[in-house]
């Protein structure tokens, strides 16, 4: 069954967060948002274990899934919704492997061609990146930009996930071009009321939905 993912999809980087991964995952799912990502990638695995655990009890209460970055061995553990995996991380098959067959899995792309080879394995979405140019990562990869989203939308039934650069003021865009969900990382989780700001994408998110649906 293909998975339907909210159009919102906030990733709780321990690098950019003001206050705890606990206090501004809870202040998220109070405001609305469903879908979480907890990456952590300078923490043991002991302690994203702890903290992936915590997370999911907490985020349990609002109806709220958390997916854990990198490490579906943690993501198992932890009770989460599913795991992430990237280029450099277990492959799509791989990581399926650890979590078996009801767990999420998502995995980024960066070009056609991870794209496609991605669409053919048993992912449950696709994110696609960078969308616009972000300072979210050290080292991020080549801009693709709106016309990539276009490009592979009709490669799949997969759900579409755009990440990189992500605004509110570039939202609505991302959708018109054919993402199912967009990945926000800085414009949400750096702003001084964060829950205030994910209310803000979620309702423009929605008059963007139901734009496209018309």
């Amino acid at each position: 069954m293909r998975l339907v993912l909210p159009r919102l999809y906030v990733i709780l980087d321990a690098t950019l967060l003001n206050n705890s991964p606990h206090d501004c995952a809870r202040e998220l799912a109070a405001a609305g948002v469903r879908l979480l990502q907890y990456r952590d990638k300078m923490a043991s695995a002991r302690d994203l274990l702890a903290t992936s655990r915590e997370l999911v009890s907490s985020l349990n209460t609002y109806g709220t899934s958390l997916v854990v970055n990198d490490r579906p061995d943690v993501a198992v553990l932890a009770g989460a919704a599913g795991v992430h995996v990237g280029q450099e991380d277990l492959d799509p098959e791989q990581a399926r492997a650890v979590v078996g067959e009801e767990m999420w899995i998502g995995t980024s792309t960066h070009n056609l061609e991870q794209f496609r080879r991605a669409a053919a394995t048993s992912v449950d979405y696709i994110a696609v990146g960078p969308i616009f140019a972000t300072t979210s990562k050290a080292n991020p990869d080549p801009v693709v930009g709106l016309e990539l989203i276009r490009q592979v939308r009709h490669l799949t039934e997969k759900s579409i996930v755009a990440i990189g650069g992500i605004t509110l003021e570039r939202a609505a865009s991302v959708i018109e071009a054919g993402a199912d969900s967009v990945a926000v990382i800085r414009d949400v989780v750096c702003a001084e009321e964060p829950g205030e700001r994910a209310r803000r994408f979620l309702d423009m998110l929605d008059a963007a939905n139901h734009a496209a649906a018309v």
